[in-house]
């Protein structure tokens, strides 16, 4: 079945801390240090792609955020597998990253998963390998926009 697309659906935090952004800061073997943002697969027992984030935030950060809209959507290809990924922007409410309790943490050889603050701004988010590529191409556009996007 070397013909199937297999298409995984994800949610992605635009999360905001006053002027910063909330990111990962991923370390892994082998590979260059990058960002991303928080967020994940949008699991079958998830009631909404919004119950999928906030379960998301919850295990990768310790965190909770307020309202939330859907400001931007992207897809990656690769072999077999197409991403959709569906960004919300939110603000945090609180954060305790000694709740971190992700599957993604059980096992060291995944490598790190550092939070950082970056400043929502174009400057700011330049100066990291934010991925993907397309989020990064929108935020250069858009970083300043955010904080009004806001629900």
């Amino acid at each position: 079945m070397s013909g199937t697309l297999r298409v995984r659906r994800a949610v992605r935090a635009l999360l905001l801390d006053g002027d910063a952004l909330v990111l990962i800061r991923r370390t892994r073997p082998g590979r260059p240090v990058y960002w991303t943002t928080p967020g994940g697969k949008i699991e079958p027992e998830d009631a909404s792609p919004e119950a999928a984030l906030r379960r998301e935030l919850d295990e990768e950060l310790g965190a909770t955020a307020g309202p939330v809209r859907q400001v931007f959507a992207c897809g990656e290809q690769s072999p077999g597998l197409y991403r959709l990924n569906t960004f919300y922007v939110c603000r945090l409410t609180s954060m305790d990253v000694f709740r971190r309790h992700g599957p993604e943490f059980d096992d060291p050889r995944n490598g790190r998963y550092d939070v950082d603050h970056v400043t929502c701004t174009s400057a700011g988010l330049a100066s990291i390998d934010l991925i993907p590529e397309t989020l990064a191409a929108y935020l250069h556009d858009h970083a300043a926009d955010l904080p009004g996007l806001l629900p």
